[in-house]
């Protein structure tokens, strides 16, 4: 059953520019819920919050922790996913290997089944006890998991792989890392089955691809059943980052959007779209919230936001208004942090 709250009208919009498709945010991610996530997430939920109208602010934070709650679940299913389609090809196998039996046939690989990583994976310690404790399963979708495989069957990479008579551990992971990324992460068949299970799970895919893949880069050996997984935060601190930068921009929004006006000159920002409004405000809030981030690291943030959700000349005119709008607020001595970019 689909969640449901304030935030799906903008979940229904975004689905428009998804991430898979749009090819931002190329970026190498440490920890499951990261600024750059975070930051993607307060710009839908702050959309959501104005379009709808909706005053309820507690009930708005509430729902961004949710939201990103709700991406490092959808991060646990993907890896769950790997380990499903090994169990469907173990049953396969020992359905045909009866089969051939009882007919005299020879037995075919077993390579994939044996697979050294997608074992460690499946005998994870942590995987197994929060898929237990969230009572997430593919059973209920057992058809996309057979289409999957069919497709890693027919693969050359799993064909050769299949053949060899005996393979290392680094021919094992590089197999998943290869059927992860051209094939699981591109089928749109995965897509309508997490759609249906969550809206939020949609728009979130490209980003948990690159993170699934980037766990099983990580994955080593010598780790066995307790080899860590991605956090869902790093620290407190990344928590307190998305409740602050939200509550920031909402309770400052009129002096925000003053600072957006003195720097329009004859340009009433009224005529702007409310996502390019939104965009400036949560940079400005950004800006003066947090002085350990360099001002350009959000100017720079903000105009890859821009392009993924505004128009095609958004960004350059978000890029222009950050930065007057930087310099104005140094210079006033609102802002203690340099501006230059020889210092950021």
């Amino acid at each position: 059953m689909r969640d449901i709250c304030f935030f799906c009208t903008f979940a229904l919009v975004i689905c428009l520019y998804s991430y898979r498709k749009g090819g931002y945010f190329q970026h190498t991610y440490i920890d499951m819920i990261n600024r750059d996530l975070i930051r993607t997430k307060i710009v839908q939920l702050t959309y959501a919050y104005y379009v709808n109208g909706n005053d309820d602010q507690t009930n708005a934070e509430k729902e961004l922790l949710f939201s990103l709650s709700k991406a490092h679940d959808l991060y646990l299913f993907m890896l769950h996913f790997i380990v499903s389609i090994r169990d469907e090809a173990e049953y396969l196998w020992t359905v045909n290997s009866n089969r051939l039996q009882r007919e005299g046939g020879e037995k075919t690989s077993r390579n994939f089944i044996d697979n050294k990583f997608i074992l460690q994976l499946k005998n994870n310690s942590q995987l197994n006890e929060l898929i237990e404790k969230k009572k997430m399963t593919w059973e209920e979708d057992k058809e996309v998991v057979h289409k999957v495989l069919q497709l890693i069957e027919q693969s050359e990479q799993y064909k050769l792989y299949q053949e060899k008579p005996l393979t290392t551990y680094e021919d094992d992971r590089n197999l998943w890392k290869y059927i992860y990324k051209t094939i699981i992460s591109t089928n749109d068949d995965i897509d309508d089955a997490i759609e249906e299970l969550s809206l939020y799970w949609n728009d979130d895919r490209f980003v948990v691809d690159t993170f699934v893949l980037k766990t099983i880069k990580r994955f080593e050996e010598k780790n066995g059943s307790a080899q860590p997984l991605l956090d869902e935060y790093r620290n407190v601190d990344d928590k307190n980052f998305a409740i602050n930068l939200f509550r920031n921009a909402i309770d400052n929004c009129e002096e925000y959007r003053g600072y957006m006006q003195s720097v329009s000159q004859n340009w009433d920002i009224s005529r702007l779209s409310t996502m390019d409004i939104v965009l400036l405000q949560l940079a400005i809030a950004e800006m003066l919230t947090f002085p350990e981030i360099a001002v350009q690291v959000t100017i720079n943030e903000f105009i890859d936001l821009a392009k993924m959700y505004s128009t095609p000349k958004s960004s350059g005119y978000i890029n222009g208004m950050l930065d007057t709008i930087a310099r104005m607020l140094h210079e006033k001595g609102l802002m203690l942090k340099p501006v230059g970019r020889k210092n950021l």
